[in-house]
């Protein structure tokens, strides 16, 4: 039996990858652009209700190529971009419960990784870890809206893969099925708390992230999905609350397009891939990237 004939379990894997770009957004000082969930693909929040609880492992990469960055008038160069790899491994828990019918629920626990080659240099090594919930309703046969919440933490492995403060990234979510197309995505924002750079110096905040994924397919067939992406990111200036005023060019933002190929291939394996490019940005290395997802069942 193929993954697409169940549509419970099929359901519940695209909506696996959406907590990948989290974690790959996430992992610190050696990510390069990248919008947050940038890793989605078609179908993601095509979620089911009332199923019986089951569990899940996957598996995610990003890589990006970056030779360019864009300036703060948002003119394009060719320095200051790098290579990065980045990786996600994770433990899902679905659920629904009787007591609170047509409501799906899942927990998530990730482990980020990620490794980057820039100015001769390379590091890599363990991210921050990231957990939370999510929650989901379908308000006709065709749709699906919900919510999820995630806490990041403050540390990694190695300096450049620590943030450095604790975060939380909360969106909502929705999908609506067509027969042959579907259209699906987020919208929400990354809040981070305060930062001291070291002992005595001064506290910084983070600047707030506004990010929004757009997803259109079409439904080949059962096995091949090809879709369109949109992917877009702003993210407010970090904060010096010693001196009270913005860092200079500490803002970003970032417009990326793509394209991809989701692959149901059977019941314990899919597989999806997108590659993805800035239109337009600030502040910000350029997207020069691709994704893949690999999910396997037992």
């Amino acid at each position: 039996m193929r993954l697409t004939d169940n549509p419970e379990w099929l359901r519940a894997l695209r909506f696996l990858s959406a907590v990948a770009a989290i974690a790959l957004s996430g992992a610190g000082k050696a990510r390069a652009a990248d919008v947050t969930l940038g890793i989605i693909g078609p179908h993601e929040y095509d979620l089911p209700v009332d199923f019986k609880p089951f569990n899940v492992l996957v598996q995610y990469g990003d890589g990006n190529a970056a030779g360019s960055s864009y300036n703060s008038l948002g003119q394009r160069h060719a320095e200051g971009g790098s290579h990065t790899w980045a990786g996600m491994t994770k433990y899902v828990h679905f659920r629904s419960f009787g007591a609170i019918p047509h409501v799906g629920f899942a927990f998530e626990l990730i482990q980020t990784e990620s490794y980057s080659l820039a100015n001769g240099t390379d590091s890599g090594g363990l991210g921050p870890t990231i957990t939370g919930p999510a929650a989901w309703f379908k308000p006709n046969k065709h749709s699906t809206f919900g919510i999820q919440t995630f806490l990041q933490t403050n540390s990694g492995t190695r300096e450049g893969l620590s943030p450095g403060y604790w975060s939380n990234i909360s969106s909502f979510i929705f999908d609506y099925e067509w027969k042959h197309f579907s259209f699906d995505g987020d919208a929400g924002t990354v809040a981070g708390g305060g930062k001291r750079n070291q002992k005595g110096g001064h506290s910084y905040s983070p600047g707030v992230v506004f990010y929004t994924n757009l997803r259109f397919s079409w439904k080949a067939t059962k096995l091949v999905e090809p879709f369109f992406a949109f992917d877009w990111q702003n993210v407010k200036g970090t904060y010096d609350r010693t001196i009270s005023q913005y860092l200079d060019n500490s803002n970003s933002r970032e417009v990326a397009l793509g394209g991809g190929i989701m692959f149901n291939i059977s019941q314990h394996f899919s597989f999806t891939a997108r590659y993805s490019h800035s239109v337009e940005g600030r502040n910000i290395p350029e997207s020069n990237a691709y994704y893949v997802k690999f999910v396997y069942l037992w």
